[in-house]
């Protein structure tokens, strides 16, 4: 049965479901955007190692992992692609991670969306309902945990949905639901990588 995560809260990954080798990100949202307005989110994962302050810091730019880069260097971490509308059922960007492949010097890994040419297009999360991220065990399909974005955002531009963290030894997860007033390339800035 799935843990049910409220902000904040975090879930040992693998004791949760032991034997755990491979975990599947869902993120799913629904769009309220005007008609023929294009409203596009993109999905993106950020392979971390900690600075001396002990923040994330992205490895390298080749460590982050989006619609146009869809493999981390590792191989470990692999993103489906752009589905540029939100409006299937199920899941609308989904990030695999083979745990047993993620590169020693990767302790975290925050999960972040983003509205595309937030800006340019005065768009918010104000528009978007039903934000969710779900942990899934990849072989078996279950849900391990599972997270929904209820708060206001209305304001925010970027939402970090949650963070796949290493922890003496073992995966586990937080569900952060923290918005920012960034796009992308200042997201990638501010996790040390250069645009």
């Amino acid at each position: 049965m799935a843990t049910t995560l409220e902000t904040g809260h975090r879930i040992n990954l693998e004791k949760a479901a032991p034997g755990l080798k491979r975990v599947r990100i869902g993120l799913g949202w629904k769009v309220n955007a005007a008609e023929g307005q294009a409203f596009d989110l993109d999905s993106s994962v950020f392979l971390c190692r900690k600075n001396a302050s002990d923040d994330p810091v992205m490895i390298s730019n080749a460590h982050f992992v989006y619609y146009n880069h869809t493999t981390s260097p590792d191989g470990a971490v692999v993103h489906s692609g752009d589905n540029r509308t939100g409006d299937k059922d199920g899941d609308d960007e989904v990030i695999t991670v083979d745990l047993a492949r993620v590169d020693a010097e990767v302790v975290e890994m925050p999960i972040v969306v983003t509205i595309h040419e937030a800006e340019a297009r005065k768009q918010t999360f104000g528009r978007v309902t039903d934000a969710y991220v779900r942990v899934y065990n990849d072989e078996t399909n279950e849900v391990i945990a599972e997270y929904d974005l209820d708060e206001d955002y209305s304001d925010k531009t970027a939402l970090q949905f949650g963070s796949l963290y290493r922890r003496d030894g073992e995966w586990r997860f937080q569900a952060v639901g923290a918005g920012f007033k960034l796009n992308l390339a200042t997201f990638i800035r501010k996790l040390g990588g250069t645009v």
